[in-house]
């Protein structure tokens, strides 16, 4: 009966998600938003800032004068919650913020992003009101099993950095669509954005998935995915390019951005439809990989995957879609959920917590994915 009354109860949360140059924030009454704003910062105040930690209070002075503006009541906040940053590796699942975490971002332990400010800012506004502070799913999370970390090459390990927030929570959705628990289905979650991450959810745990960051898996708009190893060393030891040049040319100025010089997936289609042969081979390269990547997850999951989700920004584009959709639905049924709502994702991770449908994890020194580390 307890259950049921929490479930009833409204739960008011700010959920708050730090990007480079803007902060979004959204006041939920449970699932329901009652507000959502995009905080723009201009780069030459932000540049003052000697690194990114450093601007937390000034992000957090800009969070709270636009809730007093909007008057947003803080002292009916059941919890603040934040966008994970770049943390210790860590399963799946919300996390309340402690001084480990703190600490950790402060330092920006696996490095440096705006990300990281999620949780301290998060912590800061909770602890006028005496109430706690969340993560949910930051892009270290790490599931993998054991087998998947082996990368062939003996001095690396293959990592896990990908979209967790967005594929966690729309596989939620999807498993909630068919009246069931994420916990009891075989997934392929496939976020399409600026990178691209495929990775395969076996009753709740993401057991495989290509690092988005700078590893491995499809090229992206932005990102140049598995690129052949052997021409990449030779760039390297060429003496034409530092070190930094070589990532900018892997991530940032990869993928569609290297072929086209653009990594706008509306710009690229509309070149195609004025008969742009270049760009119509390319953004078909694009769609064949990400397909070959699922088909992958398929395997990993031994032929057992009840649905293929594509969610993020380019799962709008229905032409793309279809050329994804065409190579892999002999596997089982694709859905699509285009776009992506983190502070929505956000808000329920901390909604579950409350709600005591999930215990709050702790953060803690030690890997808690049971795929330990190769030794």
């Amino acid at each position: 009966m307890e259950v049921n009354k929490l479930e009833q109860r409204e739960h008011r949360i700010l959920a708050i998600n730090p990007g480079s140059t803007s902060t979004k924030i959204g006041i939920f009454d449970n699932e329901r938003a009652i507000m959502e704003e995009t905080l723009r910062h201009d780069r030459d105040t932000l540049a003052q800032y000697d690194s990114i930690i450093d601007q937390y209070a000034f992000r957090k002075q800009a969070i709270l004068e636009t809730l007093d503006s909007q008057g947003i009541n803080l002292s009916k906040l059941s919890a603040v919650v934040g966008r994970g940053g770049l943390l210790r590796p860590i399963e799946g699942g919300t996390y309340e913020v402690n001084d480990l975490m703190l600490a950790d971002l402060r330092e920006g332990y696996s490095g440096q992003h705006a990300s990281n400010l999620g949780g301290i800012v998060a912590n800061e506004i909770a602890r006028q009101f005496n109430i706690p502070s969340y993560i949910v799913d930051p892009v270290v999370v790490d599931e993998l099993e054991n087998v998947a970390r082996i990368s062939g090459f003996a001095d690396f390990e293959r990592k896990s950095i990908f979209h967790a927030l967005n594929q966690k929570a729309v596989a939620r959705k999807v498993a909630r669509d068919q009246g069931r628990s994420y916990e009891e289905m075989n997934l392929i979650v496939v976020h399409m954005g600026g990178g691209i991450t495929i990775g395969a959810h076996r009753q709740g745990r993401v057991i495989d998935v290509n690092n988005g960051l700078h590893g491995e898996g499809p090229f992206s708009p932005e990102r140049a995915g598995t690129v052949p190893a052997g021409d990449l060393v030779a760039m390297c030891y060429s003496g034409e390019y530092y070190s930094a040049e070589v990532m900018k040319k892997i991530v940032g100025q990869g993928g569609l951005v290297g072929y086209l010089g653009t990594n706008d997936a509306v710009e690229v289609e509309k070149r195609i439809a004025s008969g742009d042969d270049r760009a119509e081979l390319v953004y078909d390269a694009m769609a064949y990989q990400v397909a070959k990547e699922i088909a992958a997850a398929g395997a990993v999951l031994k032929g057992e995957a009840e649905a293929i989700i594509l969610t993020g920004g380019l799962a709008y584009g229905k032409e793309f879609v279809q050329k994804i959709t065409e190579r892999v639905h002999w596997i089982c049924d694709v859905i699509i959920k285009p776009g992506e709502n983190e502070l929505e994702a956000l808000a329920e991770g901390a909604l579950r917590v409350l709600r005591n449908e999930e215990n709050p994890k702790e953060y803690t020194k030690n890997r808690v994915s049971p795929g330990k580390t190769v030794n």
